[in-house]
Formats: structure tokens, C-alpha cells, sequence
């Protein structure tokens, strides 16, 4: 394997941080001090805005076998797509697999109810609508080059530094209660196993990538707080919170995602639901 990351934040950098430094043929990121931080870790790392080629991308491009890509599209399209197109078709001749880190905000509302990879797509926010375009055009893509493309249609992303202890812990966190809401999670570290998996296999698909248990937002506070003795925020009622419009948009899709096939492909989860992971990452802090 040698593979190039378009975007390597935070799920991304939990993959590549289990893969030998030369199995990657580089990363890109929009920081300097960023790109300086993983050069220290022995990576190839590249500045990529997004508006612009980034130096030294295409030649690290023509050795790549394995691509990930992890930037969010905008209105105009992928931007590694809008400036790598010809790239990626024409002059990257070891391409194996493709990679891309979606979301299961493309389904859109269900009420409540289960979605799987065979449910169409429906999206509401504009991030969706914009997220399946990408897909849409990375299929495309995947199948002039005649490579196999696995889709990886993500929860709410948590793991270390982005979990509900660190909230409470810096009073961020609330008990937002909505009546029948519930969402899906994946730790970090899952979304990392999931990739080591269908990458190693070259496997090609739409794979929600997604825990065991759809819960209400506040029961995970609840229980993170009783877990590391933190006093249980009041509850707030949905309707009259104090909420960002991002923030509020979020609410706006109700719906529980089925991790069954990923399941069927093999893959056995680190952090089936919240409880464990949250465990875990007490402990960890522990030792």
C-alpha cells in the first residue's frame, strides 16, 4: 500500500497513524504548522487549500495506490476533484482503491426509523445535498478508472479530546432534550478499523460506518457524568434552547442507521456503543 490522503484531520489521521510511515505516500492539510507536525512523525505532508494545486501533490499522486479522501465538498463540488480530476484519471497508474469519508446525513429525516444502504438518499441540509454530489462524482470517477470505491457513511465522529467527558469536564456540556430524538456514534478509532479493512481488501461499497445503539443525545451526557462523577446537567428543552442554526439543523434528521453490513464484511467493533468507549477512555486517562 502506498496511500495519499486528501485531508487528513481527525478521523483520517487515526488510519493513518496505525500504517507504517511508508506505506503513505502523503497527506494534505490546510496548515503549515500542521503539515510541519506530521513531517515529524516521518509522513510526506502537503499544503492543499483547496482553491489550488498544492506543490509537490502530483508527484506523490503518480506513486499512490490507495487514495482517501476526507474534504468536505462546498457548493462548487470536492475540491481535490476539482483541482486532481485529470490527475486521478489519467496519470496516478498504481490505483487500486478509492476511499471516502461521507456521512449518514445524506439519508435525511426518517422520524425515527432505520435506514440501511439500500435506503435512498434524501438529504435536507445543503452539507448533504452537497455531500451526495461527492459520492455521486467519486463513483464516477472510481468508474472510468475501473477501481473499486468504498463509500463510508459516518456518525457523529468521537474519540479522544471530543466525547462527552471533555465537555463536561469543561462545562460545555448540556442535556438537550428533544422527544424521540436519537442519533448514531462512531469512535475514532472504529472509523480507523473500518478503513484498515476495506482498504486492505480493496473492498468496494456504500458501508455505514455507525455503533450498535441509537440513543437520545442526553442519555450520553447523563450517563458520561454519572460514569466520571461529574453533576448530571439539567435537562433543556429542545424548543427553547439557545441553539446556532448549525447547531439546531442537526436536530432536524431523527433517524436509526443499521452497521449491518460493515458487520457482515467481517469487522468486529472496538466501541459498539457510547458505554464501552466511554469506559475505555476513562481508563486510559488513568494509566
Amino acid at each position: 500500500m502506498r496511500l495519499f490522503v486528501f485531508g487528513c484531520g481527525y478521523s483520517a489521521t487515526a488510519f493513518v497513524e496505525r500504517l507504517d510511515p511508508s506505506a503513505v505516500a502523503g497527506v494534505t492539510t490546510r496548515s503549515p504548522g500542521k503539515a510541519a507536525a506530521f513531517a515529524t512523525r516521518g509522513l510526506s505532508a502537503f499544503v492543499f487549500s483547496g482553491t489550488e494545486p498544492g506543490a509537490g501533490i502530483e508527484t506523490a499522486l503518480a506513486e499512490t495506490t490507495h487514495l482517501l479522501v476526507s474534504i468536505a465538498p462546498g457548493a462548487d463540488g470536492d475540491p481535490a476533484l476539482r483541482q486532481y480530476q485529470e490527475t486521478i484519471l489519467k496519470r496516478m497508474p498504481k490505483l487500486a482503491w478509492i476511499g471516502y469519508l461521507s456521512t449518514v446525513g445524506v439519508y435525511g429525516d426518517h422520524d425515527g426509523g432505520w435506514v440501511d444502504e439500500e435506503t435512498p438518499v434524501r438529504p435536507v441540509s445543503q452539507r448533504s445535498v452537497e455531500r451526495v454530489a461527492a459520492e455521486e462524482a467519486w463513483t464516477q470517477v472510481a468508474a472510468a478508472r475501473s477501481v473499486p470505491l468504498a463509500v463510508l457513511r459516518l456518525s457523529g465522529i468521537y474519540g479522544p479530546d471530543r466525547n462527552a467527558l471533555v465537555n463536561l469536564r469543561e462545562g460545555k456540556a448540556r442535556r438537550l432534550v428533544k422527544p424521540g430524538q436519537v442519533f448514531n456514534r462512531i469512535h475514532v478509532d472504529d472509523i480507523a478499523g473500518a478503513l484498515i479493512l476495506l482498504a486492505g481488501s480493496n473492498t468496494a461499497g456504500i458501508f455505514n460506518v455507525t455503533d450498535d445503539e441509537p440513543a437520545p443525545p442526553q442519555d450520553v451526557v447523563e450517563y458520561a457524568a454519572k460514569l466520571a462523577r461529574f453533576p448530571v446537567p439539567p435537562a433543556i428543552d429542545f424548543d427553547t434552547a439557545a441553539l446556532s442554526p448549525m447547531a439546531r439543523s442537526f436536530y432536524g434528521e431523527n433517524k436509526r442507521v443499521s452497521n449491518a453490513k460493515l458487520k457482515r464484511t467481517g469487522y468486529t467493533f472496538s466501541f459498539p456503543t457510547y458505554r464501552e468507549a466511554l469506559a475505555y477512555i476513562i481508563g486510559d486517562r488513568a494509566r
